[in-house]
């Protein structure tokens, strides 16, 4: 997919609209953005990832039934942003999954 190398949009520390030059990173997976905040462990309880006690139904469940098997074709990425005047970034959190990205 292609983007262009920068971007005019809204910089919510300068309260105004600059440059912004695009960086790719790849998505953070729950497990390593914030692995130990509140909310984050009462999803994961709440979505049964949890791996310790009680699943409720899923505990009932055949053992190869529990996951999904299979490889995806390809990662999950986030669009950055860093602002040409206050050189702070910020994150498109949508991420959507691309092969490959080109800045153009």
């Amino acid at each position: 997919m292609k983007f262009p190398k920068t971007r005019k949009r809204y910089c919510r520390f300068c309260k105004k609209h600059t440059d912004h030059k695009l960086l790719e990173s790849k998505k953070k997976t729950p497990g390593t953005a914030h692995p130990l905040s509140r909310g984050g462990k009462f999803r994961l309880r709440k979505r049964g990832l949890m791996k310790f006690g009680n699943r409720g139904r899923l505990s009932r469940r055949p053992v190869g039934q529990r996951s999904m098997t299979g490889k995806k074709q390809s990662k999950k990425i986030d669009l950055r942003y860093e602002c040409s005047v206050c050189k702070k970034m910020s994150v498109r959190r949508e991420g959507f999954r691309v092969k490959k990205v080109e800045f153009v």
